[in-house]
């Protein structure tokens, strides 16, 4: 039997970077922190992108099939905070916020760590999330500096 609080304390152990997932359909773009993200090759560069199966976003990739993941600075928790809200309640998450369409055509946040970005060359529809495997295909980064990660936040997603 499943032992409900063990499995969510356990689960919420596992660390998390926290990232802007930058999307596109055609010339309308939306981001959306991301937190479920690693790396899952050398050769190739392969990224592994946890995205809601319910989401403006997830439509937009499976369209384009492409996405960008810009990575945020240790405090940079209010430019998360800020696309973690979707965009049917919030509108243009990009409206105020710097940034530039990468070689994918998807927005990379001006003020971040860098970015990678990926064509989508496999995926998993389990559960509520689809799991999309990324093939790095450009990178950039923007200046050195420690990472955001769920952690340091306070927040929660998981369990």
């Amino acid at each position: 039997m499943l032992d409900e609080q063990a499995k969510k304390t356990m689960l919420r152990k596992i660390p998390h970077g926290l990232y802007i997932c930058g999307v596109k359909d055609g010339e309308e773009v939306n981001g959306f922190t991301a937190s479920w993200l690693m790396q899952a090759s050398f050769k190739p560069p392969l990224v592994v992108n946890c995205v809601k199966g319910d989401s403006i976003s997830h439509q937009m990739i499976e369209k384009s099939g492409v996405f960008a993941i810009s990575f945020l600075e240790d405090g940079q928790k209010d430019l998360a905070e800020k696309f973690f809200k979707p965009m049917r309640r919030v509108g243009n998450k990009f409206e105020d916020v710097e940034f530039y369409l990468g070689e994918t055509g998807c927005p990379v946040i001006t003020d971040s760590l860098g970015c990678v970005e990926c064509q989508v060359v496999g995926k998993v529809d389990k559960g509520d999330h689809t799991v999309y495997v990324g093939e790095v295909i450009a990178a950039k980064v923007h200046r050195e500096g420690k990472q955001l990660n769920l952690e340091t936040t306070g927040w929660n997603y998981g369990g």
